[in-house]
């Protein structure tokens, strides 16, 4: 089965061009070293929570969007590959800067049980 990488962070509202316009340039590259598929979503339905929720987790302040990020790769060690090549490869830094707070982002990478 395959992995996959997802990612949660805070955007600007008013980077959404920017932020698109960055997943736009960068996207191609993850297909290049092996990513499947590749989702980017900008929060539309993103409920507060009291205990914990994606506002709560990415420490939302306001005039900020909750967004997402899903890389399906064929495995990990692809997956891996590209992370390490995000270093050394200058078309990652050729995208430009993140237009969001990185420090706030949580990401993960996970075995697929489940693909329908």
């Amino acid at each position: 089965m395959s992995y996959f990488q997802i990612a949660v962070f805070p955007v600007p509202s008013g980077n959404r061009d920017a932020y698109q316009s960055f997943t736009t340039k960068m996207s191609p590259l993850f297909k290049e070293y092996g990513a499947l598929q590749i989702f980017e979503g900008w929060g539309s339905m993103v409920p507060e929570g009291d205990l914990t929720s994606l506002p709560l987790a990415v420490k939302l302040e306001e005039g900020e969007t909750v967004c997402t990020s899903f890389i399906e790769w064929p495995d990990a060690a692809t997956a891996e590959a590209c992370m390490a090549a995000m270093a050394s490869d200058a078309r990652f830094a050729e995208a430009g800067d993140m237009p969001f707070d990185g420090k706030r982002m949580i990401f993960g990478g996970f075995e697929t049980l489940l693909k329908l």
